[in-house]
C-alpha cells in the first residue's frame, strides 16, 4: 500500500472533533463478547433489542451525517442488506449524538436504502459500546456475539467484509438466489 494512501487510512481511525475521549468510556465489545442489546428506538418508536435479531447475521453501524466516509459507507451495508435479504441479514444504522433534524435529512436523502436508521441523539448507545471514532462497524454472529469489528471506511476492505460476513451465514443462504432489492426488482 503506498505511503499517501496508508497515511490516509490511519486518519480516519484517529478519533475525531466531538467525539468522546477513550479514557471517557468502556472498551468496545471485543470479539466473542455479547454487546449491549438495547440498541435504541426505530422510526416508529418501538425498542430495538438485539436479542430479537438472534439467528441472523446483524450489522451494528454508527455514522454521522457530517462523517463523509460514513455516508458512503451505507449505501454499502444497504446493498448487503437488500442482496441477502432480511431473514439472515440485519442491518442496524445508528446515527451518533446529532439533532434530530440533521438524522432524519441523511434518512430522507437514503429513503431507499434497506436499513433500519436509529437515533441516538444523546450517545448513550454510542457511549456503551464505547465508539470514539466513525464510522464504527460490530458484526455479529447468530449467536449475537461480535464476530468482526471495522472502524473507519475504505472500499479497499469491502472484499474483506464480505468475506466475514458470507463465513457467518448459512450454505443455503449463500447458495440461494440474491434477495431482490428495490432497485432491481422487475416492474
Amino acid at each position: 500500500m503506498p505511503l499517501r494512501q496508508l497515511l490516509l487510512a490511519a486518519l480516519l481511525l484517529l478519533p475525531l472533533p466531538g467525539l468522546a475521549a477513550d479514557r471517557d468510556l468502556p472498551p468496545p465489545p471485543r470479539v466473542g463478547e455479547l454487546p449491549p442489546q438495547l440498541i435504541g428506538k426505530d422510526g416508529k418508536g418501538k425498542p430495538v433489542d438485539l436479542a430479537d435479531y438472534r439467528g441472523k447475521v446483524t450489522i451494528v453501524t454508527f455514522w454521522a451525517s457530517w462523517c463523509g466516509p460514513c455516508r458512503r459507507e451505507l449505501p454499502v451495508l444497504g446493498h448487503f442488506q437488500g442482496t441477502v435479504g432480511r431473514d439472515a441479514l440485519e442491518v442496524l444504522a445508528v446515527n451518533y449524538k446529532e439533532p434530530r433534524d440533521e438524522y432524519r435529512s441523511v434518512v430522507r436523502a437514503n429513503r431507499g436504502l434497506d436499513v433500519t436508521f436509529l437515533h441516538d441523539a444523546y450517545g448513550s448507545v454510542s457511549d456503551a459500546y464505547g465508539v470514539n471514532s466513525l464510522p464504527h462497524m460490530f458484526i455479529l454472529g447468530h449467536d449475537g456475539k461480535v464476530a468482526f469489528t471495522h472502524r473507519g471506511y475504505s472500499e479497499a476492505a469491502l472484499p474483506g467484509i464480505v468475506q466475514e460476513i458470507l463465513s457467518l451465514l448459512p450454505d443455503e443462504v449463500k447458495n440461494r438466489p440474491p434477495a431482490k432489492t428495490p432497485a432491481s426488482a422487475s416492474p
